[in-house]
């Protein structure tokens, strides 16, 4: 890992193992302004995939959204599968963003402007999250590497089809002798 990701995942991380934790000591509290984006979220879940159970109580859903900002946050921060963190952190900016920083519905322009700067604030980590998500550290990713793979195996299935024939014609010859 280089120098730059070993400092840059933990500084991007700590905005999300601070909240999980702030959001668990304040699930109550948070609740409330989570709801309609909890109900969004049931909505659209009971519509895609309606197998799945979706917690009617926005404090856990609260709750899981704060653990997933925790464990997430902690696998990224220590380079911990830092992919797969950084898309499930993405995955839950969007609807955190939306529940907490309303500022569309402010009316009072200084608190729409405070809004405002939190929410931005929040785009500008989803894209760092977005990015850390498709980052391979110079290493090809998964796609490329069955690809390659599918490759080789064809040029060695070839390359042993040629052989097998070659050795088919000199048992034949030595039989024919």
């Amino acid at each position: 890992m280089t120098l730059i990701r070993l400092v840059a995942r933990p500084m991007l991380a700590s905005t999300f193992v601070y909240g999980g934790i702030n959001a668990l000591r304040n699930a109550g509290a948070l609740a409330e302004a989570a709801k309609p984006v909890n109900d969004e979220i049931r909505d659209l879940a009971g519509k895609v995939a309606p197998q799945v159970k979706v917690p009617e109580d926005d404090k856990t859903m609260v709750r899981i959204n704060a653990g997933v900002h925790i464990v997430a946050g902690l696998a990224l921060a220590t380079g911990r599968a830092p992919r797969l963190a950084s898309a499930a952190l993405a995955a839950t900016v969007l609807p955190t963003t939306l529940a907490g920083h309303p500022f569309w519905q402010e009316k009072d322009k200084q608190a729409r402007s405070q809004q405002m700067t939190h929410f931005f604030k929040n785009l500008s980590m989803l894209g760092g999250l977005v990015l850390a998500s498709v980052d391979t550290e110079g290493r090809p990713g998964v796609a490329w590497r069955a690809q390659h793979a599918v490759g080789t195996a064809k040029r060695e299935a070839k390359h042993l089809r040629r052989e097998a024939k070659q050795q088919a014609r000199i048992a034949a010859k030595s039989v024919g002798s």
